[in-house]
């Protein structure tokens, strides 16, 4: 498959699952973009379009903890971090958007550590 028909496939799995997720301020949607290098996590309230926090594998204190930001440790240390983020912030529940990325590797190491990190979803 040509990197383009992949990209695009991505794109129209995220358009289907969008249309069913949307987070709110109590519920907020856990939205996930991973690249080669890189893992990002942003908690976002839909209703008032804002986004309440981020974390990515390039915040100060994951950096110095992992080897490369593309991987699946880097993955789990995002996923605790946004977990520990969460609860400073008063949120237990939500909505998992895995951005048309399929379950599995990185997003799902991710979704696991965010889970043992007391997020429910």
């Amino acid at each position: 498959m040509l990197r383009k028909e992949k990209t695009e496939a991505r794109l129209k799995r995220k358009k289907r699952i969008r249309k069913k997720v949307q987070g709110t301020e109590e519920k907020p949607r856990l939205c996930v973009y991973k690249s080669l290098n890189h893992i990002y996590v942003q908690f976002i309230d839909d209703m008032n379009n804002r986004v309440i926090a981020g974390v990515s594998s390039m915040s100060k204190e994951i950096k110095g903890s992992v080897k490369s930001g593309g991987n699946i440790e880097a993955a789990k240390k995002v996923g605790e971090y946004a977990g520990k983020k969460a609860s400073e912030l008063g949120i237990t529940k939500v909505v998992f958007d895995r951005n048309g990325f399929k379950y599995h590797g990185r997003i799902k190491a991710l979704a696991e550590a965010a889970r043992e990190a007391g997020l429910i979803f």
